[in-house]
């Protein structure tokens, strides 16, 4: 099938490729309104002081340092998701677990800050578990990790704005997946349609010149 055919295709059954996109992009926009809740994401920022650092804090930063800085950010991730971190997070907080929550580690490649992100359903909660977590994070990379200190740059404040879910994007994708179904559905049905189209089918199928058409006669007047 060429890209005009099906073209042609899809002009005969519009009707099609509009409702399916609407019902698909409609139901879904109402799960995600309806049935997904809001999410709330609270940040806190990290330096990490190694060894080389002098006294004072400062230190020369190489482009050895700069290039170990993602690796710091890597093995803090691995860290963060822990089983002793995050069992000593959740013991000092009262839970028995963060399941509940999306933990993520950032950081840029040209310089040493951290950045955590926690996820969840309550902003309070959120604000709560990144704070514990950063404390739990530091003490372990220092004793762990052998550096001279992690440093806490600012605290994890209480979202006051949902951070997600995108529900414009996931409605956008509802519509999108609807095409792609009305589209199918167009191609199905002209491969299972085994009539006879036009006279050049009808010569090829059955090497058999056609002389002429015979009109369709409707009843009526």
């Amino acid at each position: 099938m060429t890209l005009l055919e099906l073209l042609g295709l899809i002009r005969k059954k519009w009707y099609l490729v509009v409702i399916f996109p609407l019902l698909c992009g409609l139901g879904t926009a109402a799960y995600c309104w309806g049935f997904m809740a809001d999410e709330y994401t609270s940040t806190m920022s990290l330096y990490v002081l190694t060894k080389s650092d002098d006294a004072s804090g400062q230190s020369s930063l190489s482009s050895a340092d700069m290039a170990a800085s993602q690796q710091l950010a890597n093995d803090l991730a691995v860290l963060v998701e822990s089983d002793g971190v995050l069992e000593d997070t959740a013991n000092a907080i009262g839970m028995s677990n963060l399941d509940d929550f999306e933990i993520e580690v950032q950081s840029e490649t040209t310089n040493r800050v951290i950045t955590l992100l926690v996820t969840g359903k309550r902003p309070e909660a959120v604000a709560m578990v990144a704070n514990e977590l950063a404390e739990k994070t530091a003490d372990a990379a220092v004793e762990i990790m052998d550096l001279r200190a992690v440093n806490i740059i600012d605290e994890a404040k209480v979202p006051t704005a949902p951070s997600g879910p995108n529900r414009i994007l996931y409605t956008l994708v509802g519509a999108l997946a609807g095409l792609f179904l009305a589209v199918a559905i167009i191609v199905l049905q002209d491969l299972l349609d085994t009539t006879v189209k036009s006279d050049e089918e009808f010569e090829q199928l059955f090497s058999i010149p056609v002389l002429g058409n015979m009109p369709t006669v409707k009843k009526g007047r």
